[in-house]
């Protein structure tokens, strides 16, 4: 996914409603030049709910150290995927797309020094620990941080809160 194909995606926001990825950008940026000497992490976190189809939740979320930040997402369908590693792989890619669209933008406009981290539904107890290692790979090798449980709050706590 690149940034063009983004461009008609509708994202939510508690505090400006359904915007679409130009403004989600727009709103980093001026988030972030409301206060320029503080640091932040740009953060990209998924999560997956099964019912009668699967809903994929992406989050993006500016995080102002020490003072809160502000958090947008986006909700994709899919035929219902019961296979947890298919899930957790299907979280990763949809997070890898929008960092990826979030990063080009970011360097075109001068913030490409802002870190960016990757938030896994994945920890090493659960059903989900032997895919800890080869996801984290995945992330990794495409350049970015990546955070697993319990300290991926990007998709353990925001994108899991509108999953449903």
């Amino acid at each position: 996914m690149d940034t063009e194909s983004l461009k008609n995606t509708v994202f939510q926001s508690p505090t400006y409603g359904s915007i679409n990825f130009d403004m989600v950008f727009e709103k980093i940026v001026d988030f972030i030049k409301e206060e320029p000497d503080r640091r932040y992490s740009l953060i990209v976190g998924s999560d997956s709910f099964r019912g009668e189809d699967t809903v994929f939740v992406t989050a993006i979320i500016i995080h102002r150290k020490g003072s809160g930040g502000k958090y947008f997402y986006r909700k994709v369908r899919y035929q219902k995927i019961e296979n947890l590693k298919s899930r957790i792989f299907i979280e990763a890619s949809l997070s890898l797309e929008v960092a990826e669209a979030l990063r080009r933008r970011l360097s075109e406009n001068g913030f490409s020094k802002l870190p960016v981290e990757i938030h896994l539904d994945i920890g090493k107890n659960g059903a989900t620990r032997a895919l800890v290692k080869e996801v984290i790979k995945m992330i990794a090798g495409s350049g970015y941080i990546a955070v697993t449980k319990p300290d991926s709050f990007g998709a353990t706590k925001v994108a899991d809160r509108h999953t449903v």
